[in-house]
């Protein structure tokens, strides 16, 4: 019973041998097809044009006695323009179809040649992909910082408004004062002057948090935070596709790899990043922390890309030529 299943097996799978000679015959038919219709061409064409009566008008000598005696000369007409009644032996359509036919065989050879990019298959434009990758990681740290500096500045008014109420009921504009104007009372309060100065490091702290947000707020940190954002996601999704185009135009085709993917997983996470803007302006905070999730996620994957483009960097330094 083995055997017979094996038999069997053998029996659907075809030869190698006989794969290939399908494969060659195929092969020769598409040969015979495409011989078939150029000769078609070069018939079409050449029977698109017959032979034309060089002279007409010659009269019988019948004819030449009904006419009184009037002598007929014979005219030179190629073309048989002196009859309205005759008709020309030139065929346009023949002419048409071996046209038709010509123009379709024509793109196989003008195509078969890539298109020459210039400056772009030399050095300059190889070297342009990472020059400027480069600076858009930069751009990108920049406008990170930029974010948790405007974050911080966001969540300083909670922190202070939470120690804001630490604090003992005071009179006066600031502690300091409360504490001056007790110690200067007719009644001292030593109680009262202790528990005022007790909460001063806590005045201090408030303090220093006012100032702080006082100078990040004169950074303009939202808007240049929006700007720069905005600028990495146009600039590096530009040379993200700028890059492949780039090695195609120099090698007529790609490589898929670490560099590669991610590269197409970096654009993904500035996409996403993008998409919770409009979310995070009516304040949710659920896509504020997703807008972060995806931002560092992607200035990771950057940092490692970086990694995986400099052997490629060094085989474009190899290979290239300027300009």
């Amino acid at each position: 019973e083995k055997k017979k299943n094996e038999d069997r097996e053998t029996a659907n799978k075809p030869p190698l041998l006989d794969h290939i000679i399908t494969i060659k015959c195929i092969e020769i038919k598409k040969m015979k097809v495409i011989n078939t219709c150029i000769l078609a061409t070069a018939a079409t064409t050449a029977s698109a044009f017959s032979s034309i009566n060089a002279f007409t008008g010659v009269r019988s000598s019948s004819t030449v006695l009904s006419m009184k005696n009037t002598e007929e000369v014979g005219s030179f007409d190629p073309l048989n323009l002196s009859s309205e009644s005759s008709t020309t032996d030139f065929d346009a359509k023949p002419a048409l179809v071996s046209l038709l036919a010509m123009g379709a065989f024509a793109p196989m050879s003008a195509n078969a040649a890539g298109p020459d990019w210039g400056i772009f298959e030399g050095r300059t434009g190889s070297l342009l992909h990472p020059v400027i990758m480069g600076g858009t990681f930069m751009l990108s740290v920049s406008a990170a910082l930029k974010g948790f500096q405007y974050r911080r500045q966001r969540t300083m008014g909670g922190e202070i408004s939470a120690l804001k109420k630490t604090l003992p009921a005071f009179r006066g504009s600031s502690l300091t004062a409360a504490i001056t104007a007790a110690e200067t009372a007719e009644e001292v309060d030593n109680a009262l002057i202790s528990k005022l100065k007790a909460a001063m490091p806590i005045q201090i702290q408030i303090d220093e948090l006012n100032a702080e947000r006082k100078e990040l707020s004169s950074k303009n940190l939202r808007d240049n935070h929006f700007a720069q954002g905005s600028l990495l996601a146009f600039i590096g999704t530009a040379f993200a596709i700028e890059g492949p185009l780039n090695t195609y135009a120099r090698a007529g085709k790609l490589f898929p790899g670490p560099h590669l993917y991610a590269g197409a997983g970096l654009v993904v996470l500035w996409a996403a990043a993008a998409a919770c803007v409009p979310a995070m302006q009516k304040g949710n905070d659920t896509a504020r922390s997703l807008h972060i999730a995806f931002n560092v996620s992607g200035m990771g994957l950057f940092a490692w890309q970086i990694t995986t483009g400099i052997p490629i960097l060094q085989k474009v330094v190899q290979f290239t030529k300027w300009p």
